[in-house]
């Protein structure tokens, strides 16, 4: 490994520090990354927009302002690569569609320009599935992307290639969002760490539906400590978006702890019996979470009830489809993928009542996790139900023998909790014994996002997961 090379894996927190310290300026750090990208992107299919050019004049006026003694911000300095379903001004913009091929909008979305105003340098895009649609990042404008510790296999999706470029080395922060699992699903296939904030913790704007809570964005890292820094920038309020917490951010990028002492874990491999999981995944995570005990906590086999969350996700994702793109699927048919056409013409079919039903299966839903989490801390489970796929698949159709209809069955490790609206993260839980990576999903009551920061840290700090690079 290069002296470039180790500075492209080491976690963010630790490259702020080199260059607050002046170790290392922001243009060299940017020049490590861009030789990185240049050298193995092309295997990886991460990064599908790259601006060489406008980061370097970034980075070195962050040096220049340095240099001028001007007051350095938490991410100064720090090369990033933002989602390329988030709006950049001046940058291409695709949502992975054809439709929008050569797109550029004239500003930043909410999540970019918090990151920006912190002092990051932006390089480029990562790649998604179509508009963000499914647990696997391929398009028919990039292709697929591959995982970086399997070529040939997928990466997840649909935050993919922030996923895979932050295994690869191409930059040290990526961001993302979460529906279904988009954040969670793709940081366990490529052994980093991705959180799925409470609604409203990271505001997003402009949002065509700004109550929905279904969808929000949030933060990937190499380290739990790298998500909670980008956390501290991306959360706070904006009174444009109606569900925005107001809570100060800055708690969140606190020093986080490495013992759990009284901690109450529950432990459910199968959520209750409600999802069918891979058991190479089962045996990797059952030996793993016994460290939660060496590491001061309690242990319980148990599950809050989930009854009801599926209509829930599946009933408010179909709204939010029909909502957002039966219009375009009927303007557009041979240029919108099967799975979002599908995905909208059940929402097309839905009722008032329809919609009056699941938002009281999701209250009472909200009830018993609040119910739950007064038993115990924190619960986990898997973050996925199957292991990173060939990436010809589109997605899988069947688990342990189990048959799944369609392309959302195989994500309802993430989907369920994303209808509970608790805060989730996924950290590396280990490998299977061919070296495949496997997440541990953490699940937090409402509103504890520095709860899960904390439990992943310490999990993540007793076993060295984390730190097993891919062999590119």
């Amino acid at each position: 490994m290069t002296a470039d090379d180790d500075l492209c894996t080491r976690p963010a927190t630790e490259l702020a520090a080199l260059v607050r310290d002046r170790e290392v300026s922001a243009r060299e750090l940017l020049e490590a990354h861009l030789a990185r990208i240049e050298r193995l992107n092309p295997q990886v299919n991460a990064v599908v927009t790259l601006d060489a050019e406008g980061a370097r004049a970034a980075a070195d006026a962050a040096d220049a302002a340095q240099a001028a003694g001007e007051p350095l911000r938490p991410l100064h300095g720090l090369p990033v690569a933002h989602k390329d379903t988030h709006a950049t001004g001046g940058m291409r913009t695709t949502w992975g569609s054809p439709l929008h091929a050569d797109t550029v909008p004239l500003r930043d979305e909410l999540v970019v320009a918090r990151m920006a105003a912190a002092g990051a340098i932006r390089v480029g895009k990562t790649n998604v599935p179509e508009f963000a649609a499914g647990s696997h990042t391929f398009n028919t404008l990039f292709g697929a992307t591959h995982n970086p510790y399997r070529h040939g296999l997928s990466a997840g999706g649909s935050s993919g290639g922030g996923a895979a470029a932050l295994a690869a080395g191409f930059v040290p922060l990526a961001d993302g969002s979460d529906m279904g699992g988009s954040l969670r699903n793709p940081a366990a296939f490529c052994n980093v760490v991705g959180l799925r904030p409470t609604p409203g913790r990271v505001p997003t704007w402009p949002a065509p539906m700004a109550w929905s809570q279904l969808s929000v964005q949030g933060p990937m890292g190499r380290t739990v400590a790298d998500v909670a820094l980008q956390m501290s920038v991306l959360a706070g309020p904006d009174r444009r978006v109606p569900i925005a917490l107001d809570d100060d951010p800055a708690g969140l990028a606190a020093p986080l702890p490495e013992r759990l002492d009284g901690l109450r874990v529950a432990w459910a491999p199968d959520l209750g019996g409600r999802v069918t999981v891979d058991p190479a995944i089962v045996s990797v995570l059952a030996a793993s979470v016994r460290v939660f005990e060496d590491l001061g906590a309690t242990v319980e086999d148990d599950c809050p009830d989930l009854s009801g969350a599926d209509e829930v996700f599946g009933t408010l994702r179909a709204w939010l489809f029909d909502t957002n793109f039966s219009e375009l699927a009927r303007r557009h048919p041979d240029q919108v993928k099967e799975s979002i056409r599908w995905n909208a013409g059940l929402g097309a079919q839905l009722s008032g009542a329809d919609l009056a039903r699941a938002e009281q299966l999701h209250t009472k839903l909200h009830e018993r996790m609040v119910a739950f989490f007064e038993r115990y801390d924190v619960l986990l489970a898997p973050t996925t139900q199957v292991l990173p796929f060939p990436v010809e698949i589109e997605y899988p159709t069947e688990i342990a023998g189990v048959h799944q209809e369609n392309y959302l069955e195989w994500m309802r490790s993430c989907t369920v909790i994303s209808a509970t609206g608790c805060p989730a993260l996924s950290v590396p839980g280990g490998f299977t014994p061919d070296g495949l990576p496997v997440g541990l999903q953490v699940v937090g009551p409402p509103r504890a996002d520095r709860r899960v920061l904390e439990v992943g840290h310490a999990f993540e700090q007793a076993t060295g997961f984390g730190r097993r690079r891919p062999a590119l």
